[in-house]
């Protein structure tokens, strides 16, 4: 009877274990990492990250090829301010070229950040173990508002103008006499044609 349940016991921790196993090897396929694969790190530095964080994907050309793995700052004496320096892993077989373009995306509606790299053309001299590139830091939210505030401001300048029949457009639409010129001018034309080649001749 204690060999039965010795067995019985065996048993039911074997298919645990092996369920423990399937569920690993399926949620790390499902975030795209493989244990098995090599490769290599190398720093890419920004001013800003834009709330990239440990685990983002990397992408090269659109394609997923490694993952953000330390995020540092590091403080640069030359500019007197911190970077963001983001260790991240790449595949063995992926060669990045030391011209290439990096910065951070965001990915989809729920706005998940990752680092894109879009490779240059010097595919001679490609970034080794270790060595660093610098990336193109992203817009801050703040100065998009505050652009987008500047944009709106002209335009509400723009329309107060017309409303009060200021500039050449405000002028047009409430100036009576303008519009009336305008008309005769185009019914000038269209009864008399040849007026449009002697003005080309004489401006040639």
């Amino acid at each position: 009877m204690i060999f039965g349940k010795t067995k019985l016991e065996l048993k039911v921790g074997i298919f645990v274990f092996l369920g423990l196993v399937v569920l690993v090897v399926f949620v790390l396929s499902i975030g795209g990492f493989k244990t098995w694969s090599s490769g290599y790190k190398v720093n890419l530095i920004f001013n800003f990250a834009n709330g990239v964080r440990i685990g983002a994907p990397v992408r090269f050309a659109g394609v997923d090829v490694g993952v953000v793995k330390k995020i540092n700052l590091k403080f640069n004496p030359d500019k007197n301010h911190s970077d963001v320096a983001l260790e991240v892993w790449i595949r063995d077989t992926v060669r990045v070229p030391v011209d290439s373009t990096v910065w951070v995306n965001t990915l989809g509606l729920l706005g998940e950040k990752y680092v894109e790299i879009m490779p240059g053309n010097d595919y001679v001299n490609f970034l080794k173990a270790g060595q660093s590139l610098a990336g193109v830091d992203p817009i801050p939210t703040h100065e998009l508002f505050s652009k987008a505030e500047g944009i709106l401001g002209n335009l509400d300048n723009g329309i107060a103008k017309i409303v009060n029949q200021e500039g050449t457009v405000g002028k047009l639409l409430y100036n009576d006499k303008i519009y009336n010129e305008l008309e005769a001018l185009v019914v000038d034309i269209r009864k008399n044609p040849w007026k449009l080649l002697k003005m080309t001749k004489e401006k040639k």
